[in-house]
């Protein structure tokens, strides 16, 4: 076990997430693990490859359904973390009776080959994609899809440097971790990509151009002044919104998007975390008014149950062939993670997911603004639709992080059944199921004021 010492040295690694060698993991490891559970995270640990935000594992989960988690103990938890892959909830009956009943009639695409229901997943990624956003690829994963934006734009514009920001997260592959911005994945890594030079995000709370109150706009001037220096940028790649989250202003995109068509630089925007639904937009981009050249999307695209993820780019990028393969992946299009994504969008237009992500979020942070009258602790708060974020601080002042504040609240917060995780060390970061109830949403409030009042005390 480390010294508190030597977790707060690791501070600076608490970007993507909670970091699992805390002595609060510990306590609460303590006071609500049973030696039965004990005994199979004992088992994980003696088998996995250890590693920072995963194993050691902090808990056993047996089930989850909708907005909740199973544990080994048997306690119900309302997820709102699920790695945002549960836009649907977990479990949706329609997802899991597509995917049954494509497996019973197709399992495997060999590669080479094609299938009517990954055809028909592109044609719809299509549709709802503005502008000429025409042209689909299908990967694993989200970081894979990053890799094969990356390429492209490569093969595209014959010039290798990207811009991206610092604090951003694109997967944990080394390309990904060259263009992402955190610590925890680049350092003492070794040499990563060439050309990934990087920026400061659209935080104007922890901004260096010490933009105050609001943006400034300093931070997408910043991007243009690295175009314009560099001159031979082939793409500027960047998450729409950080899934911290930061919500960058109304004009940032515009500027971007700008900056790039006259530099010469493709945009490539990752949403894997929160396309299709959770901002109350199919697209995040959306919101914004602009159309990248490329946007990759992932998570939530495969139901909740299956691993799949799309790059969608417009129709002049269609050049890699003939020298070029960009993906060429196993499970490129494979028919069950198809029919899982065909599903799971059909369920987010037939309930009204968007609508109710936005009307949930509403609620929800009129809640939270109203604690932050009452908490002194609570720096901020803000989100768009069921991406949501309050930060901690210890000084609103200077804005000094409420780190080991922060941590306290989510393990309380966790005692109490509400799962959440943190980002940057201080951020709460709130992502239900789009499918959530009014009931479910307040039950979450309540659990997270509760905790706030105990270790505000």
């Amino acid at each position: 076990m480390n010294t508190p010492e030597e977790i707060k040295d690791l501070d600076h690694l608490r970007s993507e997430g909670d970091i699992n060698l805390s002595p609060a993991r510990q306590t609460w490891s303590n006071k609500h693990i049973d030696d039965a559970t004990r005994v199979i995270l004992d088992a994980d640990s003696d088998v996995f490859l250890h590693q920072s935000l995963s194993s050691p594992c902090l808990n056993v989960l047996t089930g989850c359904e909708g907005v909740y988690l199973k544990d080994a103990q048997g306690r119900k938890i309302l997820d709102f973390h699920g790695n945002n892959v549960h836009q649907v909830g977990f479990g949706h009956p329609r997802v899991v009776e597509a995917v049954t009943r494509q497996m019973q009639k197709m399992s495997f695409c060999t590669r080479r080959y094609t299938n009517e229901v990954s055809i028909q997943l592109a044609q719809k990624l299509v549709s709802l994609a503005p502008g000429d956003l025409n042209r689909v690829l299908f990967a694993p994963g989200g970081t894979s899809a990053i890799g094969m934006a990356l390429k492209l734009a490569r093969a595209a514009t014959g010039r290798h440097k990207t811009i991206s920001m610092w604090d951003s997260f694109h997967g944990a592959s080394l390309d990904a971790i060259s263009i992402g911005g955190e610590s925890i994945f680049r350092s003492g890594i070794g040499p990563l990509l060439p050309g990934c030079e990087h920026v400061p995000p659209p935080d104007h709370k922890h901004c260096p151009f010490r933009c105050g109150a609001a943006c400034n706009l300093s931070c997408a001037d910043y991007v243009e002044y690295v175009l314009e220096k560099e001159g031979d940028v082939a793409a500027v790649v960047a998450e729409t919104v950080r899934s911290t989250p930061f919500i960058p202003p109304a004009d940032y995109w515009t500027n971007i998007r700008r900056a790039c068509d006259k530099h010469g630089a493709l945009l490539i925007l990752d949403e894997v975390p929160h396309c299709l639904g959770r901002t109350g937009r199919m697209f995040t981009f959306e919101h914004y008014g602009i159309v990248p050249d490329m946007v990759v999307i992932g998570k939530g695209l495969g139901g909740g149950i299956f691993p799949l993820a799309a790059l969608i780019a417009r129709e002049g990028l269609n050049q890699a062939m003939p020298e070029k393969a960009l993906g060429h992946y196993t499970h490129e299009k494979n028919p069950v993670a198809c029919a899982a994504a065909l599903a799971a969008i059909e369920v987010i237009e037939s309930e009204g997911l968007l609508e109710n992500a936005i009307r949930q979020g509403s609620r929800a942070m009129e809640r939270m603004k109203s604690m932050a009258s009452t908490h002194p602790m609570i720096g901020d708060v803000r989100g768009r639709g069921l991406l949501m974020g309050m930060e901690l601080l210890r000084d609103k002042a200077n804005g000094e992080r409420a780190i080991q504040e922060a941590e306290a609240v989510m393990y309380a917060c966790l005692e109490r059944g509400l799962n959440f995780k943190i980002t940057m060390g201080n951020i709460l970061t709130l992502t239900p199921p789009l499918t959530i109830s009014d009931a479910e949403m307040d039950q979450a409030l309540d659990i997270l004021e509760e905790s706030l009042t105990e270790v505000g005390a």
